[in-house]
C-alpha cells in the first residue's frame, strides 16, 4: 500500500463511543482544526457520532454532529470516511461495526486491544482484501507511539525482544505497596476507589489487558499471526509486601512485565511478575506510567516511556492514526501483508533465567545445606543468598539463582517439603535480564 496525494476534500470521521477517549478526540478536533488541516494537507472533521446515551453530559459541544444510536449504522454512513471505534470489547457492537465499516469501504481507527488480540488476523485479512487500513496506536500503551516505532521507524530491524510494563494500574499498585509499605489487598481497594480498575479487575491485575497488548506487539515484531491464547499470564495478586521489600534489599524491583522473543523453541510470550534491576529504566518506572523496550539487531535497545492511559494521551494516539490516514499513509495492519504472517509455534517453556526464591527456613542444624542439596540435585545453582533474623522458629532466606529453567525451579520446590526444614510455600519469581 502506498501514500496518496493530499486532497482539499475533508477527511470525515464517525466516532463510535463517547467515553473518556471519544470525548478527548472530539476536543482535539475542535480545538486544533486549523493546525490539523495544515499538518494533514486537508481538513479533518467529525460528521457523525454514536453512543448509548444521548442525554449524558459529556462536557463537549456535540450539537454539530449527526447522531446514530447504532454503531453499524454509523459505520456505513456515506458521509463517513474513517470509522473511529472507541466502544471496546472483542465481540458485539465493536466487532460488528468494525467489520461493517471495512465492507462499506471505510478505513478504521481503533483503541480496542481486545478486538485485535482475538480477531486481529481475520480483520487484517478483511481490510487488506477490501483495500482498507486499520490503525490502532491507541490500543497499546496509550500515548506511547510504539506501533509506529515497530511498523515504521524500526522496519529495517530484525526484532530480538519486546518487553515492557504495559498496565499502569498494576504498576501503580506495586509502586504504592512499596512506597507506603501497604499489603496488596489494601492498595487494590485504594485503586478501585480511585477508579483505576476495570469493571472486571482481573483484566488489570490478572494481566489480561497487558497480555492483549503484548500479543499485538509480538505479531508486528516477529511477523506472526496474533496469538493471545499462547501468552502465558500471571497476575500480581500473589505479590506480597515482603517480596517487594526483600527484592529491594537484593537490588531489584517487582514489575508485571511483558516479554516476547522468538527462540529456537518457538515464540515466547509472557506477561508475568518479574524482578528487574532497580537501577534499570524499568526498575525506576513509578506510578501509572507505561514503558516499552524494543531491541533490534541494527538499532540495539530503545526505550519508550509515557502515559499509558487517560483522555489526553489515548486521544492523542487516535489522532496520530487519523492524521496518517489524512496524509495518505497506508500500511498493512501488522506491518506486512496479513496473508504472509506465519502461524505461531509457541515455546513450550520460557528461556532459562535467574530466579529469586524466598523460603521460610526452620531453625535447625544443617537446614541451609539440605536446601542447597535439593537445589543442586535439581540443576539449580545458587548465585547469592541472604538470611534475615528469626521470627519465632523460622527465618526468611532469599536466594538468587544462576540461570535455570522454570521446570528445574518447580521440580526443586516440589522436593523441598521432604527436607522438613522449609515452612510454608516457597515463592519463586523470574529475574529478567536487561
Amino acid at each position: 500500500m502506498s501514500a496518496a496525494a493530499p486532497s482539499d476534500q475533508p477527511l470525515r470521521l464517525g466516532i463510535a463511543g463517547l467515553g473518556t477517549v471519544g470525548i478527548g478526540v472530539v476536543k482535539i478536533v475542535q480545538r486544533h482544526a486549523e493546525m490539523l488541516a495544515m499538518r494533514a494537507g486537508r481538513p479533518v472533521e467529525i460528521t457523525a457520532i454514536c453512543a448509548r446515551d444521548r442525554k449524558k453530559n459529556r462536557d463537549a459541544d456535540l450539537s454539530g454532529f449527526a447522531w446514530e444510536d447504532d454503531a453499524v449504522a454509523l459505520a456505513t454512513r456515506e458521509d463517513v470516511d474513517v470509522f473511529v471505534e472507541l466502544i471496546g470489547g472483542d465481540q458485539g457492537p465493536a466487532k460488528d461495526a468494525t467489520e461493517a465499516a471495512i465492507r462499506a469501504g471505510k478505513d478504521v481507527v481503533t483503541a480496542n486491544k481486545a478486538l485485535l488480540a482475538h480477531h486481529g488476523q481475520a480483520l487484517a485479512e478483511l481490510a487488506e482484501a477490501e483495500g482498507r487500513v486499520i490503525r490502532y496506536e491507541a490500543a497499546v500503551a496509550g500515548g506511547i507511539p510504539v506501533i509506529k516505532a515497530l511498523t515504521e521507524g524500526l522496519a529495517g530491524n530484525g526484532i530480538r525482544r519486546v518487553m515492557g510494563v504495559m498496565n499502569g494500574t498494576c504498576n501503580y499498585i506495586l509502586t504504592r505497596m512499596e512506597d507506603a509499605g501497604l499489603p496488596y489487598d489494601t492498595v487494590f481497594e485504594e485503586a478501585r476507589q480511585l477508579g483505576y480498575l476495570e469493571a472486571d479487575p482481573q483484566l488489570d491485575v490478572g494481566g489480561i489487558d497487558a497480555g492483549h497488548k503484548l500479543a499485538i506487539l509480538s505479531a508486528i515484531a516477529f511477523g506472526t499471526q496474533v496469538s493471545f491464547s499462547t501468552v502465558t499470564l500471571e497476575g500480581i495478586g500473589r505479590i506480597s509486601i515482603d517480596d517487594i521489600r526483600r527484592a529491594g534489599d537484593m537490588g531489584y524491583k517487582i514489575k508485571l512485565l511483558g516479554v516476547a522473543q522468538m527462540t529456537r523453541r518457538g515464540l515466547e510470550q509472557r506477561m508475568t511478575p518479574c524482578l528487574v534491576p532497580a537501577s534499570s529504566p524499568l526498575g525506576q518506572l513509578t506510578g501509572g506510567t507505561n514503558m516499552v523496550v524494543l531491541e533490534g539487531d541494527a538499532v540495539g535497545q530503545i526505550v519508550l516511556r509515557g502515559a499509558g492511559a487517560g483522555e489526553g494521551p489515548t486521544a492523542s494516539a487516535v489522532m496520530g492514526d487519523v492524521m496518517d490516514i489524512a496524509r495518505g499513509l497506508r500500511l498493512p495492519t501488522f506491518g506486512q501483508p496479513a496473508t504472509s504472517l506465519t502461524q505461531v509455534t509457541p515455546a513450550m517453556a520460557p528461556a532459562p533465567a535467574p530466579y529469586y526464591l524466598r523460603l521460610q527456613l526452620a531453625d535447625k542444624p544443617g537446614a541451609l545445606a539440605k536446601v542447597a542439596t535439593v537445589l543442586g540435585e535439581s540443576g539449580v545453582s545458587i548465585s547469592r543468598m541472604r538470611q534475615y533474623g528469626h521470627a519465632d522458629t523460622a527465618a526468611p532466606v532469599l536466594i538468587v539463582t544462576h540461570k535455570a529453567t522454570r521446570e528445574a525451579i518447580d521440580f526443586a520446590i516440589a522436593q523441598l517439603p521432604a527436607t522438613r526444614v522449609v515452612e510454608g510455600e516457597p515463592v519463586a519469581i523470574r529475574i529478567e535480564e536487561l
